[in-house]
């Protein structure tokens, strides 16, 4: 059986020889941080299980080590309650994933990718088990990071962690949309986002200093997301473009969809649409469907789309046509498919270009992502 170092100076090698780390600082806190003291037992989920169904994975279990120290997210709550600890026997159990130890590939590539140096004060947003910001630590220094958690028992769970690993950065317990309680205007030079958001709030605005930089994660109801690294031009101001690569994180409490009834399909207006409605299930073009139509939650998958915008009633769902093509019903005072479509063929006369040809800019007036320049197509952001 290999023993933690092993497989921490394994994980390193192969992060390293894939690309990954690109920074010998970087592979030293990958090989010196005990992913296994901010873990402990895990979920994983059962494959095809509908509705999704976690498995425990108790500390001290056979493949228990291995499962720490594979590059994978390992869900750590349920329902922002449920730890694995709390299941009896083997059960299976529903729920759906609250925290999380995100894979440890992005956490070291989003740490690179925030362009930190020694000597920067950095904020991180979400705690979550601790790893992120022992990491932080282990290259930086604790003295000069501060890390926020929503929930107190995560948040406690973490502090005692990082107390066990010898590490001690600044933890607070709080809503980190509201950036940290005691800082001053610009007291911070780099901010990290470890849970994605709606938009950017404007506190983490005006706490980072004019030149530094937010790394973080937008997302929405649909759940497409899209990692943007931004300059703070000003306070309350930044721009930025979205990064290459396919991240995502589970979006913050505060900017999750409400609570929503079942879902019933009711009839409309039915006509052929312009644009294929599997488009809409890839990747980037989840993305502009979602700035398209950010109060609506999409679901269905390839030709058989549907969105759904709770706060007004409106939905749209397609189908494949009786004589080829497909058809859409809407129904309600927003055309969502409308509003899709326009942005869809929007960005496929750009070229379909994956989100590194996005960008992002942020001021009083509200947030807007725009395809190639500024001055480019785009989307207001639901601020």
């Amino acid at each position: 059986m290999s023993t933690s170092a092993q497989l921490r100076a394994a994980l390193a090698h192969v992060l390293t020889e894939d690309g990954t780390l690109t920074d010998p600082a970087w592979r030293d806190a990958a090989e010196a941080v005990p992913r296994e003291l901010f873990v402990g037992s895990y979920f994983v989920q059962v494959p095809d299980s509908v509705p999704t169904r976690y498995r425990p994975v108790r500390q001290g279990e056979d493949g228990w080590l291995e499962g720490i120290y594979a590059d994978e997210t390992l869900i750590t709550q349920l329902d922002g309650l449920t730890r694995a600890d709390d299941v009896g026997g083997d059960r299976a159990v529903v729920g759906s994933a609250t925290s999380s130890s995100t894979l440890p590939s992005l956490v070291l590539r989003m740490w690179q990718q925030l362009e930190v140096e020694p000597g920067h004060r950095v904020l991180e947003v979400g705690t979550g088990t601790g790893y992120s910001i022992a990491l932080g630590a282990h290259r930086l220094g604790g003295d000069r990071l501060t890390s926020i958690e929503y929930h107190p028992v995560v948040g406690r769970a973490a502090a005692s962690a990082l107390a066990a690993a010898g590490y001690a950065p600044r933890l607070v317990v709080g809503d980190g949309l509201r950036g940290d309680p005691d800082a001053s205007m610009g007291a911070y030079d780099r901010l990290i986002a470890t849970c994605s958001v709606r938009y950017v709030p404007m506190a983490w605005l005006h706490q980072v200093k004019p030149g530094g930089k937010i790394l973080v994660t937008l997302s929405g109801w649909s759940y497409a997301s899209g990692l943007a690294l931004l300059t703070v031009t000003g306070p309350g101001t930044a721009t930025g473009r979205f990064l290459p690569g396919y991240t995502s994180f589970m979006i913050a409490r505060p900017h999750d969809r409400p609570p929503r009834p079942t879902l019933a399909l009711l009839p409309g207006e039915e006509r052929p649409t312009r644009i294929d409605p599997a488009v809409i299930g890839t990747w980037t073009g989840g993305w502009v469907a979602q700035l398209a139509a950010p109060a609506a939650e999409r679901m269905g998958a390839g030709p058989e789309q549907i969105l759904w915008d709770v706060s007004t009633g409106s939905q749209a769902r397609t189908a494949p046509g009786p004589d080829g093509g497909w058809t859409v019903v809407q129904r309600g005072p927003v055309r969502l498919w409308d509003r899709v479509e326009t942005a869809i063929r929007l960005w496929q006369a750009a070229g379909e270009p994956h989100q590194e040809g996005f960008g992002l800019t942020v001021s009083a007036a509200g947030q807007r992502v725009w395809i190639g320049g500024e001055d480019g197509p785009g989307w207001d952001l639901p601020v």
